[in-house]
């Protein structure tokens, strides 16, 4: 019995047995905070870069190859790939978020990694459009998986205290990595071509996320258990329609996460174009948008630690009003200068509020729930993915490119308003 009860004493539930001298001398063991746990969180960074790099191998050439090597010229159609990945990432997000508590974090991540091993060679030997479509599928289970496990993990790592800033260390090692393999496979297509090699990358990221993931990354559930007995955070009552909409602060921020990748749905898919529309060289198109991604990563090293010490509504509003703003500008720009300045811009606001958002819903939710939350959270986040790149597909398919732009700008500084009227704080 003892053995029993010590092995599920292990993965954090309570069931008695508790007066046992292992026991307590493991539960003495458990720490939280960042430097408590700094291998393992500083670990969790560098998986997460990884994973931000798979993602980052499309920004750049996907539209392109899609126009040059399969002949496709509608928006919508070309846009089909965002819609896909949107779909497939949100979903998967919501189901990692749910079963985190039951089958583990880090078994959720090694099998995010291991979906991600065909994705780039899909993307290298893909007969047609479809292929990229599954390969699309495939990516965006893994980036559910993947992401939402590393960010679960660290909020149980560090406690109560430095949600910020380990949000934003998170997301910044995973912007800084879309922005650099963004950067990068745009280059490398410019002067090898855009199938093989620019590929390559992914094939490097898979094999070191899956090997680092399953030799050296721990789970985290028993972090969560000690947590528990110390909260004073209330349980919801309905986690998923609490976080969706009915919380006024909760669903605040899952609104303005939602339009936060709308908008840059947008801009991953309709940008590339409308810069080649202007005549800006493959080259000159890799460069600006590397720019946004990299801003963003770079500016949540700061950002992340001032949403410990600021108001979340304050910095959620301006956030999404910056990003309104720089995408409407996008309309009249026509110089290179004027792109990077926008681009950077709109990189800034989204740093604003990327690590804003999962600290305001993990500090509104029960350590208990928090996986859920973040899960449902980052459900309808990732929805807006493919709502964006359908809905600005469509859009520019009927009334051009700069009318596309224009709507997503215009819903963009809307949802900076319901922030500042929902939210308390």
């Amino acid at each position: 019995m003892e053995l029993k009860r010590l092995r599920i004493a292990d993965f954090g539930f309570r069931i008695g047995g508790e007066g046992h001298p292992k026991i307590q001398k493991q539960k003495a063991e458990i720490k939280l905070g960042l430097l408590e746990n700094w291998r393992q969180f500083s670990l969790l960074v560098v998986i997460n870069a990884f994973v931000g790099g798979m993602v980052g191998l499309e920004r750049s050439i996907l539209p392109e190859l899609a126009q040059q090597e399969f002949g496709i010229a509608a928006k919508t159609a070309i846009l089909s790939f965002i819609v896909v990945f949107g779909i497939t990432k949100a979903i998967t997000n919501y189901y990692t978020g749910a079963l985190a508590n039951r089958f583990g974090r880090k078994n959720l991540l090694l099998l995010g990694w291991g979906l991600s091993l065909p994705v780039p060679l899909l993307l290298i030997y893909a007969p047609d459009w479809q292929w990229v479509i599954a390969a699309n599928v495939l990516l965006g289970i893994h980036q559910g998986l993947c992401w939402s496990s590393t960010v679960v993990m660290k909020m149980d790592l560090v406690g109560d205290k430095n949600r910020g800033l380990a949000m934003g260390l998170n997301e910044a090692a995973g912007y800084l990595a879309v922005g650099a393999t963004a950067f990068a496979t745009g280059w490398i297509a410019s002067h090898y071509g855009l199938r093989p090699y620019p590929f390559y990358i992914g094939i490097v990221l898979a094999v070191l996320g899956l090997l680092g993931t399953w030799i050296w990354v721990k789970d985290t559930r028993r972090h969560v258990a000690a947590e528990a007995g110390q909260s004073s955070v209330a349980k919801l009552k309905n986690v998923f329609w609490e976080t969706t909409w009915k919380n006024p602060n909760l669903g605040a921020v899952t609104q303005a996460g939602l339009v936060n990748n709308l908008n840059d749905g947008m801009v991953w898919g309709l940008l590339p174009m409308l810069l080649a529309a202007k005549d800006f060289s493959l080259a000159q198109i890799g460069v600006i948008v590397s720019i946004y991604p990299a801003v963003w990563g770079l500016g949540q090293l700061g950002t992340g630690k001032l949403a410990d010490l600021f108001d979340h509504k304050k910095m959620l509003t301006w956030g999404m009003a910056l990003q309104g703003l720089a995408l409407l500008g996008f309309i009249p720009a026509s110089q290179n200068w004027q792109y990077i300045a926008l681009s950077a811009l709109l990189g800034l606001g989204t740093a604003v509020v990327y690590p804003t958002f999962l600290a305001a819903i993990a500090g509104r939710t029960h350590p208990q729930q928090r996986a859920e939350s973040i899960g449902v959270f980052r459900l309808w986040r990732d929805l807006g993915y493919a709502i964006g790149a359908l809905l600005t597909g469509l859009i520019a398919d009927w009334l051009g490119l700069d009318w596309s732009v224009a709507v997503i700008g215009g819903l963009t500084v809307a949802s900076a308003w319901v922030v500042w009227a929902r939210m308390d704080s």
